[in-house]
């Protein structure tokens, strides 16, 4: 198996590396990865205290951020080392003062491993939801360095549980402590013998609570808004904008639409311009005497997302005709009830707000018209499924401090 996964990497780094003169995400992948220890070292991490969380991309940053903030405020001594493998989160958050060095992590191998690991000597590692890297997580144990990994969470049908998954079980044995998200976790991994588990739950439930409680006042949203019902569709693909904007081409109702697409290029945004039959504003380009004459507003930039969610009554997650839906508890824990398409099965969240009766799938157009119908016109129905959204996301806080005190219960260098 490790000879696999060792090709496996190779594979991955080639296709990489041919795709990207004409794929920018992998081009700044590779790019950002050339001479890394170089720039790792001209950084003047040696000799620091080091705590070192890794995450896979920006979804994963969000997820590990209430932890991060907890460890600076516990020990303001220590540099955080915060490592992205994608482009994605890299991009946006090398600059984020959360963290005092931000990397690419090295791919992983052998020599990489052993090499970073030497040069930032981290005194704990943390590692959030995924991303199990085997050389890295096997030099932090050669090292006897405390490793962690929260907010997981595992299914059945993952190579840890196979017949063949007694190497990717042995990844599992480099860490210290897991802390997951639910008791079917804990009991698949009882299965295999993994029993230095804790059931913590999801750190993005205390990270949406801090963001709402946080949330900028955006007086052009509220302008454009105009104290109408808004609907507010985050992170949507075509197949999303293809449903909105045929509802929206084909609606009387007195309705604002607020869109962020996940894709925010000038290609993607003019294709969905184009489409609509009403008055619309593009974020970037806004008019203030205009934007509240629109009854479409395009937000066409990253960031304003988790703020802009406060001023709709109704909100519609993208990616649930694709990979997978985005992230509903960033809508929920202003008491929006959510709508989504069919692809959310992987989001336990998503099947908790659907059971609470907070969110709804929709297969296609027919069933968008009808749920947003009934959500409209019935205030009784709209009011519950709010309150529901909003119970659920607060009633599940508190991951990061069970984190925090399991960590330190767990002896660690310190």
């Amino acid at each position: 198996m490790l000879i696999i996964y060792n090709i496996s990497l190779k594979i991955y780094y080639l296709l990489a590396l041919l795709i990207s003169p004409f794929n920018n995400k992998a081009k700044q992948w590779i790019a950002g990865r050339k001479n890394i220890f170089e720039k790792i070292k001209n950084s003047n991490i040696e000799g620091s205290q080091n705590i070192w969380f890794h995450v896979s991309s920006l979804g994963e940053f969000e997820q590990g951020l209430p932890v991060i903030e907890k460890i600076k405020l516990k020990y303001p001594k220590h540099k955080i080392v915060l490592t992205f493998f994608s482009p994605s989160g890299y991009e946006i958050k090398k600059n984020s003062k959360i963290a005092d060095f931000v990397f690419y992590l090295p791919n992983d191998s052998k020599k990489n491993a052993h090499k970073f690991i030497k040069i930032i000597n981290p005194q704990i590692a943390f590692f959030v939801k995924y991303d199990f890297w085997y050389y890295y997580l096997k030099e932090l144990k050669t090292n006897n360095i405390p490793t962690y990994i929260f907010s997981t969470i595992f299914r059945k049908k993952q190579s840890f549980f196979k017949w063949y998954g007694k190497w990717y079980k042995k990844m599992l044995g480099f860490f210290t402590h897991i802390f997951v998200q639910n008791e079917e976790s804990i009991n698949l991994l009882k299965s295999i013998g993994i029993t230095n588990t804790t059931i913590a739950g999801d750190t993005r439930f205390d990270r949406v609570i801090e963001i709402s409680e946080n949330s900028k006042n955006l007086d052009l949203i509220d302008k454009f808004k105009n104290q109408k019902f808004t609907i507010v569709a985050g992170s949507t693909w075509q197949a999303d904008e293809e449903i909105l904007i045929k509802y929206i081409n084909n609606q009387s109702e007195n309705i604002k639409f607020i869109i962020a697409p996940h894709n925010i290029n000038k290609q993607n945004i003019e294709r969905i311009t184009t489409s609509l039959n009403v008055d619309y504003s593009v974020h970037s380009k806004l008019k203030l005497e205009e934007v509240k004459h629109s009854k479409v507003l395009i937000i066409d930039n990253i960031g304003m997302l988790s703020s802009v969610y406060k001023y709709g009554e109704i909100a519609y997650i993208g990616g649930g005709f694709g990979a997978g839906i985005h992230n509903t508890l960033e809508a929920a824990t202003y008491g929006m009830p959510v709508v989504f398409g069919t692809n959310y099965h992987k989001f336990k969240e998503a099947k908790d707000l659907i059971e609470q009766k907070a969110a709804f799938e929709i297969e296609n157009f027919d069933d968008f018209n009808k749920i947003i119908s009934k959500l409209f016109s019935n205030i009784d129905f709209l009011e519950k499924s709010s309150t529901n959204a909003k119970k659920y996301v607060h009633t599940h806080k508190g991951s990061t401090n069970l984190i925090i005190e399991n960590i330190w219960l767990v002896k660690t260098n310190y």
